[in-house]
């Protein structure tokens, strides 16, 4: 009787111990290759979304003024304004998807988003451009951020990348050429020099650059599967031409 009731146990243990190892491997497959497909798909639909309104004829512009005319004052954008200056496109919307980002040494084809949060933008397979930071072709540093594993993972071979390596950014009114120039390994994710207008590391302050430029900053965690360190790419601008 005891024995039986022994049998009973290990087999009821090991029925526990199946059935928990079957939901650990169905919970990998979906973060390794469920949550990639959707993300990868969302994306590319976004690029091909963004491709076919660029390729759309624009919409007229309205009248300006008369000759002569008296116009009204340009507004001063403020903390809570969205106006632009008059030589600067407006500002895209939290989470708009706006910008195209290329990395042939990649492969890499993906849609940048405006801001880095992860439900509206990271977690779609989409590059986040840094709120605070310049845009593209703007003097500063545009700085992006994307996932190294899982969820597209759009940056996840950008370690891979060497000084003269091109990078483009096509927006709906040009393409801008970066040329990747340094590197930084391994930062802490609070070294937001890595992200400041003149881009240089707050930790190892031989990394980065020490003038005003056109700089691109590329930023993900790692090492692989892990978010303790970031990976930091920066290049600068090479080219602009019109579309």
């Amino acid at each position: 009787m005891r024995r039986r009731l022994l049998v009973r146990a290990l087999w009821g243990f090991a029925e526990v111990v199946v059935s928990v190892g079957v939901v650990l491997l169905l919970l990998v497959a979906h973060q390794l290759w469920w949550t990639n497909r959707l993300a990868r798909d969302d994306a590319g639909r976004t690029v091909q979304a963004l491709e076919r309104e660029w390729r759309a004829p624009a919409a007229p512009s309205p009248p300006g003024p008369e000759p002569g005319a008296v116009s009204g004052p340009i507004p001063v954008p403020g903390p809570s304004s969205s106006a632009a200056p008059p030589d600067q496109p407006p500002s895209p919307r939290w989470d708009q998807a706006y910008a195209v980002l290329r990395i042939p040494r990649i492969g890499l084809t993906a849609p940048v988003a405006e801001g880095t949060g992860k439900g509206g933008v990271l977690d779609r397979g989409y590059v986040g451009h840094y709120t605070r930071t310049a845009q593209a072709g703007q003097a500063g540093n545009f700085a992006l951020a994307g996932h190294r594993n899982t969820h597209g993972e759009p940056f996840r071979r950008i370690d891979r990348l060497r000084r003269g390596d091109r990078i483009t950014v096509e927006t709906r009114d040009a393409v801008y050429t970066y040329t990747v120039d340094q590197s930084l390994a391994r930062t802490a994710p609070s070294d937001s020099g890595v992200i400041a207008p003149v881009p240089r590391s707050d930790i190892t302050t031989s990394a980065g650059y020490s003038e005003p430029g056109y700089y691109l900053t590329l930023t993900t965690c790692t090492p692989e599967f892990s978010s303790r360190y970031r990976l930091v790419v920066w290049g600068k601008l090479t080219a602009m031409r019109p579309r």
